[in-house]
């Protein structure tokens, strides 16, 4: 067993996004971790009129093979985070 995927096929979202084959659909990062990063996540997204990003034509995170190009980007992320908790 690996821990790098993770299938929810019970969800009632299931799959959100579609990819081609749902044997390969990775719930591992239901919610993604890059959302965080904005524009500069990598991902096929648009902004809405209200500013809130969305991420529906987005499949990145739910492909098998890109589990390490996401783990890989989590100093990003932290770096995020660091600079929010920063501010007053």
């Amino acid at each position: 067993m690996s821990c790098k995927f993770f299938q929810n096929t019970a969800c009632e979202y299931f799959p959100c996004h579609f990819i081609g084959s749902t044997a390969d659909f990775n719930c591992l990062f239901c919610y993604c971790p890059l959302y965080a990063l904005g524009k500069r996540c990598g991902g096929q997204f648009t902004y809405l009129d209200n500013g809130v990003k969305d991420c529906s034509a987005c499949d990145f995170p739910h492909r098998r093979e890109n589990y390490d190009a996401l783990v890989q980007r989590y100093g990003e992320i932290l770096a995020v985070l660091q600079r929010e908790d920063a501010q007053p």
